[in-house]
């Protein structure tokens, strides 16, 4: 049973973030976007390009943050580089990877940049 209710609150956790960014401005593109190497939660767009959202959630923010190890980081950015490779038509386009966290009380804390996608 815990595995189904991990499953529901990423997906709580996803929606969340969704709407965090959409209403600071952000086109949501994708949600659970799958290529060749790995999957992206939440791939977003602003005036400045493309925004790539890994959402981690647990009981704090520091152990959410833990979560996300450096095979998972480089799965992540390769991911990125996929998308703008498939859905711009290149690879030179503004984008950074952003890391979403969010603990027990729903509060979302926003780490930008957080990793160099290009």
């Amino acid at each position: 049973m815990s595995g189904m209710v991990s499953y529901l609150a990423g997906h709580a956790a996803e929606k969340s973030v969704a709407l965090k960014y959409q209403s600071e401005g952000h086109k949501i593109l994708a949600r659970r976007w799958r290529g060749k190497s790995g999957e992206i939660d939440i791939v977003a767009e602003n005036a400045s390009g493309l925004v790539f959202i890994e959402v981690k959630a647990s009981k704090t923010h520091g152990r959410a943050a833990e979560a996300l190890g450096y095979r998972q980081q480089q799965r992540l950015m390769r991911a990125a580089q996929e998308y703008a490779a498939i859905h711009m038509g290149r690879l030179d386009v503004d984008m950074r990877v952003d890391v979403a966290l969010m603990d027990n009380f729903g509060d979302i804390q926003i780490l930008e940049n957080a990793l160099m996608a290009a």
